[in-house]
């Protein structure tokens, strides 16, 4: 589904990196989204939208999920 989306949709490599830091690679490398830090155990709102990459983050604040638009 990211396919219909403009940009770089897709971050395998911040799988272990810092959440903060993932959050600005993301924003820097594709500017039409808006990358937010999730917490592991939290919930989210799942409806699909091309300006958000959810990053979801371990107890240490580290990425643990591939980012992806969505």
């Amino acid at each position: 589904m990211a396919s219909i989306c403009q940009g770089k949709s897709s971050w395998p490599e911040l799988l272990g990196v810092d959440g903060k830091c993932a959050v600005s690679t993301i924003e820097r490398e594709n500017p039409l989204v808006e990358a937010i830090i999730v917490s592991e155990g939290s919930s989210i709102i799942e409806n699909f939208r091309c300006d958000r990459v959810w990053v979801w983050v371990d107890k240490d604040d580290i990425v643990y999920i591939v980012p992806v638009i969505g």
